[in-house]
């Protein structure tokens, strides 16, 4: 037996199938960081890998919690008290991996999108006050290298890199009752900013066993000096003459600052039968940081008033098992099973996740190699109230239940090694 390429054949299989069990977890994570390339064995590596997700949250007994502030769908505390809260999304990842001759010394570059947000339950339901739409994107652009040496039966590596990170996005929500004709009531928040990051690792592998455990830990990134706007040029409210004399808003510019949080994640795999691999990992996240993001101007007043993104997560831990298998030398497989704790604590719907996910490798040629992966999830039950923290209320718009609802992925991906 080939125990190097029964290592890689079953590796192979064993990530694609975490990568589509890690696109839906925690907080704001769509799969997160990942360094997984830098410990090929081959000289140069390139890998391209693209994971469809569709999270089916459904809200239920949504309850307008001020019916008389006009605030509902239809301007009367109305609208429907069900409806999809979640989107579909895309998240890829490219990443090129280089040995640098034999010093012991491997270096990887690759671009991700590690965090995001895509609700959309749409203007008629009767939240509108609190979420029409909201939408945040990451890029991610990373180099990690890693020096190794021998020690014992096997070799010790030393990981360290950096990355620079850009966030983008919006929200919009029902501001104001459409009474008079002139704007659709709806306000809209935009953000965008960017930041730095680093990684710091350990980890220690014995090809001979197909074991290898890593321990690597990412910093948050500030975003310091969030840049915005926020548009209210769709609000109209009556003035002090009441409504022939309406008030009305504009757009101006506003200012914040958040976190992405930062994580430990500690993997292992071994060997444990001729073609037979388990592996396992357990990741803590610092979600917590993310409490309630305020946006205001340089002087807020009536007309522009501040605004805030309010999450109140706490913090996210992720344990994955499974094994994998080598079928022949062009095909291996592998099962995990994931189980996400939720972050959200009174608002909002991040509650538990668990996730089986599958994966096999295909090997059609030496240097080549396909990967398939699907996942399905279930995304526990729970509801949103209103709360107060610190004498400050939230989710005080509108309060829902949810209950049990299906999460889908499939992952394919493409590595070439040369």
């Amino acid at each position: 037996m080939n125990i190097s390429f029964t290592r890689l054949a079953i590796t192979t299989a064993v990530l694609a199938a975490m990568t589509a069990t890690s696109a839906h977890a925690g907080g704001l994570e769509r799969g997160g960081y990942n360094i997984d390339l830098l410990f090929d064995p081959s000289a140069y590596a390139l890998e391209a890998t693209t994971t469809y997700v569709n999270p089916q949250r459904d809200l239920k007994n949504a309850r307008d919690t001020n019916p008389a502030n006009g605030l509902g769908s239809n301007g009367l505390g109305g609208g429907s008290t069900s409806v999809r809260d979640t989107d579909s999304y895309w998240v890829p990842r490219v990443g090129i991996k280089a040995a640098l001759g034999d010093s012991g010394i491997d270096c990887m570059a690759d671009y991700s999108q590690p965090f995001g947000a895509d609700l959309d339950p749409g203007r008629n339901w009767i939240g509108a006050n609190d979420n029409t739409k909201t939408k945040i994107e990451t890029d991610n652009y990373a180099v990690t290298c890693s020096y190794k040496w021998a020690m014992g039966p096997g070799k010790i590596r030393v990981i360290a890199g950096g990355f620079y990170q850009e966030v983008e996005g919006y929200k919009e929500r029902l501001v104001a009752p459409n009474f008079y004709g002139t704007g659709n009531g709806i306000g809209r928040l935009d953000l965008k900013d960017n930041g730095w990051g680093g990684r710091v690792g350990l980890a220690y592998e014995i090809p001979e066993y197909a074991f290898l455990t890593s321990l690597v830990y990412n910093s948050e990134v500030k975003f310091d000096d969030i840049e915005g706007t926020i548009d209210l040029t769709e609000v109209t409210v009556p003035g002090p003459l009441g409504p022939a004399v309406p008030i009305t808003f504009g757009k101006y510019a506003v200012t914040g600052e958040a976190s992405v949080p930062q994580s430990l994640e500690y993997k292992i795999q071994t060997g444990i039968a001729p073609d037979w691999l388990a592996f396992g990992s357990i990741k803590w996240t610092d979600w917590s940081v993310l409490q309630s993001v305020g946006f205001c101007p340089a002087t807020a007043s009536p007309l522009t008033p501040c605004t805030s993104l309010d999450l109140l997560y706490r913090d996210g831990l992720t344990v994955t098992a499974g094994v994998g298998h080598k079928f022949n030398d062009q095909w291996s497989g592998a099962l995990s099973l994931t189980w996400d704790r939720g972050t959200s604590t009174v608002i909002n719907t991040q509650s538990d996740t668990w996730t089986l996910g599958t994966g096999v490798a295909y090997k059609p040629v030496e240097n080549v190699e396909f990967r398939l992966a699907g996942a399905v999830g279930i995304l526990t039950s729970g509801s949103s109230r209103s709360t107060t923290v610190n004498g400050v209320p939230f989710g005080d718009d509108v309060s829902y239940d949810y209950g049990n609802d299906v999460v889908t992925a499939v992952s394919t991906s493409l590595k070439v090694r040369f």
